[in-house]
């Protein structure tokens, strides 16, 4: 058994190296192998060569593609494609190819598909496609799927999978061995068993190692346990990745409003989730919201143009605090070329802030009960650093123009700078969650607009007020 399985993980590890380079990325020659194939139309090389892909590797060939290629390898596969490699790409390719694909082909393939990924699938459709789609599956999974897209977006109930086993508390662990050696219709991997009572209320679970360690004629109920963190279907997928996260789960049971058992959440489901919120939370930083690599020229402009625009608005905000010392810098030109550094550091140092909060936040990690003793650090952060690079570029100011007055000045304003940095780092995501916006979108041009306005009025207010100009 050893020898088959290491000779299985080496025929993997060599799969895997004709298709990837050094770099992680798919190796040119094995996409240039797979462009001629589909230019020649030569169905059996093509299907030979990705046939042993796994989805996710299938998925990368996908993305790799150019557009045209990617609508002849699904062509050319035709039933041989696995449809579950679709839940792998961007959202955009994934709507591309899917898009150009009869309804009754993407029924039949989604009957393959475990009932997660066929949702993951139907989803992104418009309505009636959605309503042709379903018409077409057996009754019973038709019920299901629907169930599962009438949950809301980004919720348990949509990311579950509606397949699992479930069993009487009555029965004995014999029977239960029985039934799942004999029923067909199981799921092809599963590590819990739950156990229900004739509607279908969660009463408890037994791991299959239990099982295992269990004689046949011992009955359910005395060695299931309860299930404490079953997870209700409207619970955000985010809080349902946290509640694997703090109790090391592997899966959990998903239920409705009434505590019916109507799926299970398993962990390679939540991984995804865990990658898709911090890779969300990440671009809304930087405020391109949903953007895919994918994404055509104008999407990518359309999505990026509004918070530009609120960024415009706050730069002339800054550029009006300069336009109040005109006189000063017209006289002190050496204030011209400084004053950029006090802003620029107090904008690194609110970023730096800014990031730790949103995250705390986001992981609940930054809560009330907290928040007070946060601040306090986040200020006595800011302090201290600001008395260092006050010390450092006071110095190189004043040998730079030989003018001490002028790195004393430029001191103090990087001092007041980075301490108001610190406090809008942490207290803007903090006012922004209070108000149920997300602080990961909003938080950056407030911030900036904050570390700017003070950075120009705190510099160049004490320079007019030092060399007295009016």
């Amino acid at each position: 058994m050893e020898d088959k399985q290491t000779t299985s993980a080496k025929a993997a590890d060599d799969a895997r190296a004709d298709i990837y380079g050094e770099d992680g990325a798919v190796l040119p020659s094995f996409l240039a192998q797979i462009g001629a194939a589909i230019a020649d139309r030569d169905t059996l090389t093509l299907k030979h060569e990705v046939d042993h892909l796994h989805q996710s590797e299938l998925g990368d060939l996908i993305e790799a593609l150019h557009p045209e290629q990617r609508q002849a390898l699904v062509e050319l596969l035709g039933t041989d494609f696995d449809f579950s490699a679709l839940t792998e790409v961007d959202e955009a390719i994934r709507m591309e190819i899917v898009d150009h694909l009869p309804n009754a082909q993407i029924a039949q393939a989604v009957q393959e598909l475990d009932s997660d990924d066929a949702v993951y699938i139907l989803e992104d459709l418009e309505k009636e496609d959605q309503d042709e789609i379903l018409s077409q599956l057996p009754f019973t999974e038709r019920i299901r799927l629907r169930r599962s897209l009438d949950y809301p977006e980004e919720t348990a109930g949509r990311r579950m999978q509606t397949e699992f086993v479930a069993v009487p508390p009555f029965w004995t662990i014999g029977q239960t061995i029985d039934y799942m050696r004999e029923d067909k219709n199981l799921p092809e991997r599963f590590s819990q068993i739950f156990v229900i009572d004739p509607t279908f209320k969660l009463l408890g679970a037994i791991d299959l190692d239990q099982i295992l360690r269990t004689k046949r004629a011992v009955k359910v109920e005395d060695v299931m346990h309860e299930t404490r963190h079953a997870i209700p279907a409207t619970m955000d997928q985010e809080e349902a990745a946290r509640e694997f996260e703090q109790y090391d789960l592997l899966s959990a049971a998903v239920v409705d409003e009434n505590e019916r058992l109507v799926g299970v959440l398993t962990i390679d489901d939540v991984v995804d989730v865990i990658q898709q919120e911090a890779e969300e939370d990440l671009l809304r930083m930087g405020g391109v919201g949903d953007e895919e690599l994918s994404d055509t020229v104008f999407a990518t402009s359309r999505s990026r143009v509004p918070w530009l625009l609120v960024n415009l608005v706050t730069a002339f905000l800054a550029a009006s605090v300069i336009g109040l010392f005109d006189h000063t810098i017209e006289r002190i030109v050496a204030l011209a070329v400084l004053m950029p550094i006090v802003a620029g550091m107090g904008g690194n140092a609110g970023s730096q802030t800014m990031t730790v909060t949103v995250r705390a936040l986001a992981t609940k990690d930054l809560d009330i009960y907290n928040a007070a003793r946060i601040i306090r650090r986040e200020m006595g952060v800011g302090f201290i650093n600001g008395i260092v690079f006050a010390v450092l570029i006071g110095i190189v100011a004043a040998v730079w123009f030989r003018d001490p007055n002028l790195g004393g000045i430029i001191g103090a304003a990087m001092i007041i700078n980075m301490f108001a940095a610190a406090l809008a780092g942490i207290l803007i995501p903090l006012l922004l969650d209070r108000f149920k916006i997300d602080p990961a979108v909003a938080s950056a041009v407030f911030v900036t607009t904050v570390t700017d306005c003070v950075g120009f009025f705190a510099f160049l207010g004490l320079a007019s007020w030092w060399f007295g100009v009016r």
